[in-house]
Order: C-alpha cells, then structure tokens, then sequence
C-alpha cells in the first residue's frame, strides 16, 4: 500500500513538468513571443524599420496608381515577423492587399534558395498553363486561420495577428522578394501589394535596397546587376492572352514606366 501511495505522488509531481514540456513542444500554443517567432526575426527588419523604409520606396515614382501599400516580411521558416502599411490608417491601401503581401514575402522566400534567388515576378510565366511550374500556385496555400485572425484593430501594427505565425500561401505577379544579408545568406522574405502588380515589384526593390539585405547571388533575370529583377520579355501570341516569355519567366508590362523604372532599379549588392 505504502508502495503504492510512493507512485501516486511521484505521478502528481511530475505531471506539472509533463504538461509544461508538452506546451512547450506544441507550436499551436506558441504566442509572437516565443523562441520561435523571436530566433528567426532576430536577423530581419523590426516593424517600425519595415514601414520607413516602405514608405519612402512608396513616396517614389514607381509606375503605377500611387496608392498605399501593405507590406510583410518573413523570417526562412516562413513565420511573419513584421507587418506595416504606409497610409494613415490599415483602410488607406488595399484592405485585400495585406494577405497577399504575406503571400508574396511566403512564395520569394519559400522558392529562392542560398545560391539562386527567384521573385513573385519571375514565377507569372512558369506558372501559366504550358510553363515548365504550371500548377505550383496551388501548392502552399494560405494558412486562412492565421490571415484572417483578429481583432483588425491591430492588421498593421506591430503585434498584427499574423506576426509569429506561418501564413503560407503562393503568388506568382510581381511584389515578392528573397532577403539576403551581408553573408549572403538568405533570410526571409519580403512581400508588397496595394498597387499594380510590376509598381509592387519596384516598391519592393527599394524597400529591401534600403534595408540592405539585397546581396543577391544569382538569379534568372539575365542582369548581373539586378539577378532576381522582374523580366520583360513576353510576345503576344494570336490566341493567346499572356504570350510566350523568351526567357520563361517573364512578366506581363504594367506600364511602360514601370517597365522602365525597373530597368534602372538600384543594383544589388555582392
């Protein structure tokens, strides 16, 4: 009997250290806070860092709408460490555009690798039926319970919903950049929306520019300069909505300045 009482005791001590090493171990029970989130945005742009660097790519011409813009980061697991908008308010820009920014930050990151880099922009033609991806855009898809998570008081601010979680998700238009640190070493990635798709790649270029974590190593662009640039090389075909990229990774043209704004975009760094 006595053995018996020994064991029931030694079971309610220890369960407290069970259940706390269970919590522990279950990422479904991590808050922002934890060394998930914190390990792997430790090397990437705080919240107020993101939204200077984002407006001030947004204050300049960029070939598109002028109109406010989302923009997201996430660290190589594909965990949002930071989200901001450039307008007064989070109802300025797209209200749409907040998802999609995190979309794009997921796909450059998730399909960039330490030795080559691919851009949302690089992906519209590979992924257009007959391209060499077709198919891919319905990989991955949005994780909804993390994009639509509330209160939408605080989309934008920095304790948004979907900071230190994964949100998943596959965009294949321009606006989705892999980030690079002085190592070379990829990091993350970086994701704009809110204007047209070729004015989101551009505002995206600057805002990694700025935040110097564009030391790119390779890409498909065929520019040394700018490896993982958004390409314009895609001839109408009769028939055919999109035409045929030379390259097969091109890009629809939004505008002919902003095809000509990222003809002379900041050159990466090596």
């Amino acid at each position: 009997m006595a053995t018996k009482l020994r064991r029931v005791a030694l079971a309610l001590t220890m369960a407290p250290l069970v259940l706390a090493t269970a919590a522990a171990d279950d990422g479904q029970n991590r808050s922002p806070n934890t060394e998930r989130a914190s390990a792997g945005c430790g090397s990437l742009p705080t919240h107020a860092q993101l939204k200077q660097a984002l407006t001030a790519a947004r204050q300049q011409a960029n070939g598109g709408f002028n109109l406010d813009m989302w923009g997201t980061v996430v660290d190589r697991d594909g965990i949002v460490c930071a989200v901001a908008f450039t307008g007064s308010d989070r109802g300025d820009q797209w209200p749409g555009s907040r998802v999609i920014s995190a979309q794009k930050a997921n796909t450059a990151n998730a399909f960039s690798l330490p030795a080559l880099a691919l851009s949302t922009a690089n992906l519209f033609s590979p992924v257009s039926p007959g391209g060499s991806l077709y198919g891919l855009q319905h990989s991955n898809p949005v994780a909804t319970d993390v994009a639509y998570a509330g209160p939408p008081s605080r989309f934008g601010a920095s304790n948004d919903p979907m900071v230190g979680k994964a949100i998943g998700g596959v965009n294949v238009f321009g606006g989705g950049l892999a980030l690079y640190n002085q190592a070379g070493e990829i990091i993350g990635g970086l994701g704009v929306s809110g204007d047209s798709s070729c004015a989101d790649h551009n505002i995206a270029w600057r805002t990694r520019h700025t935040l110097v974590l564009d030391f790119v190593p390779a890409g498909v662009s065929g520019d040394a300069a700018r490896p993982d640039n958004i390409i314009y090389d895609i001839t109408p075909q009769p028939g055919q909505q999109d035409g045929v990229s030379e390259s097969g990774f091109g890009h629809p043209v939004c505008s002919a300045e902003a095809k000509s704004i990222a003809a002379n975009l900041p050159n990466t760094r090596h």
